[in-house]
């Protein structure tokens, strides 16, 4: 199957304009859109692979009002607390124009966004690459050619940057929300843009995302995952099961091999619910058992768990519309 990326440019990125409204205390920046983390969840804070895509879905930009909302006003205290974290990055690691950032923020400036926070989409990471994208100076831009070591640069800034939200931070959202196109982790110190195999609009097999009702908080989960990490069995289970597994999806996922990616996916989906019970909402619990006995779908996480979206995989989507039937069900992507 021919990557739907490859060879061809970010065509959004091309046409990124700012748009300046009539009256001039109102302009808005270019879009930035959420992401879907396909497989990698904790497994790439030690160095499993990792495949990430945009979720077009939803997308934010920075903006100013001339009449702001609540939500702009919330907005723009939280933009005030993250310019002042940014001040006091290593200026080596990265610089801003911070008269004309902080010039913007007192002027009302907010981040404008449908992409809901705490549900595993990369809300905090378009925000971050919004603020790089506009802000930064000497910034490594999306049209010149992206080495390696360029792209690990990259990653290494957001997720300095995106540290103020979560805590700790891979960079990988901001990363994906920047460039956006898929990002394959193969490790810590080795990542590229890639293709995906093209979509199948009549597809009966699916990636789809269940809203859990509830937002998820990163740096809890990731306290929690790094707590038993700690524990010896905990880090074989990671080692043996869970990184093998997800290294697994990522290959068979990118050559198209539905039939092993199903097999690989259950086999992971089981060892998430088996060892990652307080990252699933406990109403799914249930429903997670209930996909591998019925082999209707397999759910997973999407992201740090705990809350916001599921992510589930299924080889017939009807089925699996009937089986969650009375669940928030969102098709992403078709085999």
């Amino acid at each position: 199957m021919r990557p739907y990326w490859v060879g061809r440019k970010p065509i959004i990125n091309l046409i990124r304009i700012f748009v300046i409204g009539i009256c001039s205390k109102t302009m808005k920046g270019p879009l930035f859109y959420s992401k879907i983390l396909l497989f990698g969840e904790y497994g790439i804070i030690k160095d499993s692979k990792g495949l990430s895509i945009p979720y077009n879905f939803y997308n934010g930009a920075l903006k100013v009002d001339e009449n702001p909302s609540q939500l702009a006003i919330n907005s723009n205290e939280s933009l005030k607390r993250f310019v002042a974290y940014l001040k006091d990055l290593n200026k080596d690691l990265v610089t801003f124009d911070f008269e004309t950032l902080q010039n913007n923020v007192d002027a009302g400036m907010y981040f404008d966004s449908s992409i809901p926070q705490g549900y595993g989409v990369g809300s905090s990471g378009a925000l971050v690459a919004a603020i790089y994208d506009k802000y930064a100076t000497d910034k490594i831009t999306v049209l010149e050619n992206l080495t390696r070591e360029k792209l690990i640069k990259l990653k290494e800034i957001f997720a300095a940057m995106e540290s103020f939200f979560h805590g700790k931070s891979s960079g990988l959202d901001p990363l994906n929300s920047y460039l956006s196109l898929p990002i394959l982790i193969k490790s810590k110190d080795h990542i590229e843009a890639t293709g995906i195999p093209s979509q199948k609009t009549d597809g009966k097999g699916a990636v789809f995302l269940l809203d859990s009702g509830s937002i998820g908080e990163t740096a809890p989960m990731v306290s929690i995952f790094m707590e038993n990490m700690k524990n010896e069995g905990f880090r074989s289970m990671l080692k043996d099961q869970f990184i093998k597994h997800t290294d697994a999806c990522v290959d068979d996922f990118l050559k198209g091999d539905v039939k092993s990616l199903f097999r690989n996916t259950k086999q992971l989906s089981k060892v998430v619910l088996n060892n990652f019970k307080p990252m699933i909402p406990k109403q799914f619990h249930e429903l997670w058992k209930k996909g591998l006995e019925s082999n209707d779908y397999y759910l997973k996480l999407c992201g740090s768990g705990g809350g916001g979206y599921i992510l589930g995989f299924t080889e017939n989507i009807d089925k699996a519309r009937k089986s969650l039937k009375g669940q928030k069900l969102e098709v992403v992507y078709n085999f």
